[in-house]
């Protein structure tokens, strides 16, 4: 018991440390760094690996730690970012736990996708609090659809090839 616990620990601080590496690689290629959602990679395979709580504080406490340590994302981007994560690695951790399809493929998209999706709806309901505590204007349905579901395709591809390919690795 003791021994699987401190695998789940240092699995999700190795996760962690990759949320915080990972933008920082892809951040130096500006034109496709934010495209390829850098920090959601490891969000996803810390609650897919690791379980639901372990998923949910990497996904809080990546982006906190990376606000604190190097400027980014700033204290804006994080109140709608923190909560996008930790539903990422919650729900993915949840989800992959009680479906069982029988067949691991299935089992890791019906895991992912929900929980990419509902991800995406949190953040951006929290990006719309955010503008209108702020006094704000410009954040439309338009802006939300573009900046969570069209700028961020490749990444969510991404997400779809790799993670899949990790988890079944492992």
């Amino acid at each position: 018991m003791q021994n699987k616990l401190m695998k789940r620990l240092s699995l999700a601080a190795l996760f962690l440390a990759l949320g915080l590496l990972l933008p920082f690689l892809t951040g130096q290629i500006p034109q496709i760094g934010n495209m390829l959602l850098p920090m959601h990679l490891p969000v996803l395979l810390c609650g897919l690996i690791c379980g639901a709580g372990y998923g949910a504080f990497c996904g809080i406490a990546g982006p906190v730690v990376s606000c604190v340590l190097s400027g980014m994302p700033t204290a804006l981007q994080l109140a709608s970012m923190a909560p996008e994560l930790c539903a990422y690695g919650l729900l993915c951790g949840l989800l992959y736990r009680h479906i069982r399809t029988g067949k691991i493929y299935p089992d890791l998209y019906c895991a992912m996708l929900p929980a990419i999706l509902l991800g995406r709806v949190l953040g951006g309901l929290c990006k719309m609090l955010v503008y209108l505590a702020t006094a704000r204007d410009g954040f439309t349905m338009t802006v939300w659809l573009t900046t969570y579901f069209v700028q961020t395709l490749p990444g969510t591809v991404l997400q779809l090839l790799v993670i899949p390919t990790i988890v079944f690795a492992l």
